[in-house]
């Protein structure tokens, strides 16, 4: 199908002094979107102050191939460029992809199928997922790997593939990430999908054939260290509440009462927490004594508990009603407390030793696990009623 003034399809390609690969690419894309490609559509090449002939490049193929637009920016950065083509686009679906077209173009229509019917807010092209066929050397295969599952370890999120060169995105889900949106260079893809997740958006992962380019541009040291910082930055953002994307009726109807997935998110943070309170018991038991280091280990574990509880199990992830939550926990942690000193008060009285101080523990925590989880799930995190006379809105999504 041709392309038409205001397309449905907004395809940008990204490019820094490409001047040799670029006319060869664009042809073959210009060529599968006229031919295969069942939607409207527009390339849009954003050139990053390339130093080499791409802009003049560029600028030929806008009049040698109809639906193809140029776009120049002064300064460098992939997320810079696709900040500045997405944000001034007026098609219903934003895409984009790397100018050696790495990624097989026969993944672009599952790509935006879902985004077009509104079923998900943004899609990715993932080489992590199952069904995708990819050929790269093994130090950029193990880094990839490392990287994508430090940030599954770090933040849960459920996207395999951070930072394949193939994404596409509804328009006006753009326009309201893409301000929230800090780093204009290679940290972008990640930072986008962070906050997509964190504001309770779905990704769509299409599975794609993926052939490295020799002559990838991307500096692995340089890149890594951008990276970690940038995952910092989110991760204390998050914890703090931040990042909260003014959605309006764009945002996802929440389930409110998600027993099975409370429960099964609760255990794997309650086996983690007992693991570690009971390791760090044992550290400080000589120490601190038993009384003592059961109140070191309990406190600092309790906080990690309900932080991580908070965030992952009751997906709470803003600012609304974390005083309430936080106090409502101490008394949570008040109880646990007064269980466990007294349990051990009764093992140091038989004289048990260890063995009966380490029962002791974990069969107080079992007990207080279920009184725990039913606390949290009806009193600390639960669904707060709006005050008398206030109209509580719900907002549905269009389409």
């Amino acid at each position: 199908m041709s392309s038409a003034a205001i397309p449905t399809v907004d395809v940008v390609v990204p490019v820094y002094n490409e001047e040799h690969v670029l006319g060869t690419s664009i042809d073959r894309l210009h060529r599968y979107l006229s031919d295969e490609f069942p939607f409207t559509w527009r390339i849009t090449i954003v050139d990053n102050a390339s130093t080499d002939g791409t802009a003049r490049v560029a600028e030929e193929l806008t009049r040698s191939h109809t639906g193809v637009e140029f776009l120049h920016l002064d300064r460098k950065g992939r997320g810079r460029a696709l900040k500045a083509a997405w944000l001034r686009s007026d098609a219903e679906v934003v895409t984009y992809m790397d100018v050696d077209l790495s990624t097989g173009l026969s993944a672009l229509l599952p790509m935006v199928a879902p985004l077009l019917s509104r079923h998900s807010d943004i899609a990715i092209g993932s080489r992590l997922a199952p069904g995708a066929a990819v050929a790269r050397g093994p130090q950029r295969e193990f880094i990839s790997r490392t990287y994508n599952r430090m940030l599954r370890t770090v933040f849960l999120n459920r996207f395999r593939d951070a930072q394949c060169g193939f994404k596409a995105i509804r328009t006006d889900i753009a326009r309201v990430l893409l301000p929230l949106v800090e780093d204009d260079e290679w940290f972008f893809d990640t930072e986008l999908l962070l906050l997509a997740e964190h504001n309770g958006l779905r990704v769509h992962e299409v599975p794609v054939d993926w052939i490295d380019d020799p002559d990838s541009r991307v500096h692995i040291g340089s890149t890594a260290r951008q990276d970690l910082r940038g995952m910092w930055r989110m991760f204390r953002s998050f914890a703090k509440g931040q990042k909260q994307a003014p959605l309006g009726e764009l945002s996802r109807a929440r389930i409110d009462d998600d027993f099975g997935r409370h429960l099964v998110g609760f255990a794997f943070v309650g086996i983690v927490s007992t693991v570690s309170c009971l390791a760090l018991f044992l550290l400080l038991r000589s120490p601190l004594g038993t009384i003592g280091a059961n109140l070191v280990a309990f406190t600092l574990t309790s906080m990690v508990n309900v932080w991580a509880n908070r965030r992952y199990t009751f997906g709470h992830r803003g600012r609304s009603d974390r005083g309430h939550q936080y106090v409502t926990a101490a008394v949570v942690w008040v109880i646990g407390v007064g269980l466990s000193t007294a349990a051990l008060a009764l093992a140091i009285a038989a004289e048990g030793g260890l063995a009966a101080e380490v029962a002791a523990l974990v069969g107080v925590w079992a007990v207080m696990a279920l009184a725990r989880f039913t606390l949290l799930r009806s009193w600390v995190f639960r669904k707060r009623p709006q005050p008398t006379g206030v109209e509580r809105t719900r907002f549905k999504r269009k389409g």
